[in-house]
């Protein structure tokens, strides 16, 4: 991602002989990619030091309404090339460019960053973009639960073969099955939008957290100090602050985030895995464009590969939440510095990741495919065996005897079997049902006993009810932006 400024020609230079992450050169969105670049995160530096010396002048500070002025004409102005050698010669990255800020605010250079510690810019900044981050993500999830809420109304009937331990099991409907995908992503939007309510700004704390530097600013005025966090906490749109922390705000923070993404992320990889298996039967198919190609070996291959793209950066996702727990773990007293590195990687790419496979699942669920007469004739061919309780009961009913009949279905059950695993044949149970005289009472009413609708329970009844009671309720917030279609980078 280029930083902006000066640097544009390093990176055109550089751009094909040098790694870059293909999370931001190759999936994630442009407006993600945004919020984790350089360029977003000094110009919030420069916001937060403009904030703090805003709400100083306020509360009787000598800063003047020229120095003031002078910031605010500059927060864009960032020599990137500047600030990149301050910090080779200073190894201090905020101070890098706290000089660099002074050097376009002459005036103002000398009440830059008062009073203040590199965490009140770093920290507040990581949630501030933590917050906005979530704010590209929730109508994201929001649009794939409602695309995939259509696609379950619209099959809520379409029966098909339910699957445990991947062997055939009682019936189901596709949109029933559906519902299991809505369901797991509901929790994830409820998830994650709790986590990004809960963000608390770290506030003007200074070095380890007692607000000394402030206080001694203000001359023991204790109630000038409170305002002044409430001042800059308001300023960032935050509602409330931590009254605790050391240097830093708690990294137990950064844990509930990336568990929240990484929930997201398990939930994404059982859907997609759903659809791969799923693809392999024939049943349902992900969009496939016409000039795709599935295999450079095998031309007639559809590779579900946008369902695989997601389950590969989802397993991805789901390890990242092991970089916060273990720097939370080992955070000495106040503060130690060996979270800060792990933490421009961790945060940025757990954010990048879920918005890439958000993106691909929203893409997917917009074209699924479904062949309902494959479907039948997979349900055709267990049905038979599923329909022999219901047979059994039907010739009780018409006088026969209960064990007699057990019998007679187990003998011709086992041959039916023997065709389709030893001859490869067709499951010819109802047929030699039909050519048993035994049978005779019920023979007109095996079409009956036979419809797959009369298997599948209420799953029709639930999905409708599930629909109309959990998922519309948890989308209408994001309704302004459910139109917007998906668009893959590659």
């Amino acid at each position: 991602m280029a930083a902006g400024g000066d640097s544009g020609g390093r990176e055109a230079a550089c751009g094909h002989d040098s790694y870059r992450s293909p999370l931001a050169s190759r999936y994630a969105s442009p407006e993600m990619c945004f919020v984790f670049s350089d360029r977003y995160k000094f110009r919030t530096w420069r916001q937060l030091w403009l904030w703090l010396a805003e709400a100083e002048q306020t509360l009787g500070l000598p800063i003047t309404d020229e120095q003031i002025q002078e910031m605010k004409s500059n927060l864009d102005n960032i020599d990137f090339k500047m600030a990149a050698e301050e910090e080779k010669q200073l190894r201090h990255d905020v101070m890098a460019h706290v000089h660099t800020f002074a050097h376009c605010c002459p005036k103002a250079a000398g009440i830059i960053h008062l009073g203040a510690t590199s965490c009140y810019v770093g920290d507040n900044t990581d949630l501030i973009i933590l917050r906005n981050a979530f704010d590209l993500l929730l109508p994201k999830l929001a649009r794939v639960i409602s695309r995939l809420a259509d696609f379950a109304k619209e099959r809520a009937d379409l029966p098909t073969l339910g699957f445990t331990h991947f062997q055939p099991a009682q019936l189901t409907t596709v949109g029933k099955r559906c519902c299991l995908w809505i369901q797991d992503l509901c929790m994830d939007l409820q998830n994650l939008k709790r986590v990004q309510d809960d963000l608390r700004f770290r506030g003007v704390k200074g070095t380890t957290g007692t607000q000394a530097s402030f206080l001694q600013l203000f001359e023991g005025d204790d109630q000038k100090v409170e305002q002044l966090d409430k001042m800059v906490t308001e300023k960032a749109g935050f509602k409330r602050a931590f009254i605790i922390t050391g240097q830093t705000y708690t990294r137990k923070v950064d844990i509930e985030v990336l568990s929240a993404l990484a929930g997201l992320g398990a939930s994404v990889h059982k859907i997609c895995t759903d659809i791969r298996l799923l693809a392999s039967l024939k049943e349902l198919e992900e969009p496939f464009e016409k000039q795709q190609i599935g295999s450079s070996a095998m031309p007639y291959k559809r590779n579900p590969m946008r369902s695989e793209r997601c389950c590969s950066l989802a397993r991805h996702l789901m390890t990242l939440v092991m970089d916060p727990l273990q720097t939370a773990s080992v955070q000495w007293f106040e503060r130690t510095l060996d979270d800060s590195a792990n933490r421009r990687m961790c945060l940025a790419e757990a954010f990048l990741t879920a918005d890439t496979i958000l993106n691909t699942l929203q893409n997917i669920s917009e074209g699924l495919v479904v062949y309902p007469r494959v479907i039948e004739r997979r349900i055709r061919q267990e049905l038979p065996f599923m329909a022999t309780e219901n047979i059994i009961m039907a010739m009780v009913k018409a006088g026969g005897n209960r064990q007699d009949c057990h019998e007679k279905i187990r003998v011709l059950s086992h041959q039916a079997a023997a065709v389709v695993k030893q001859e490869g044949g067709e499951n010819d149970l109802i047929e030699r049902i039909q050519a048993d005289a035994y049978f005779s009472p019920i023979h007109s009413q095996l079409d009956h006993l036979l419809d797959p609708s009369s298997f599948t329970g209420r799953a029709s009844q639930q999905v409708r009810r599930f629909l109309e009671e959990e998922v519309h309720p948890l989308l209408r917030p994001y309704e302004s932006v459910m139109k917007v279609k998906a668009e893959l980078r590659l």
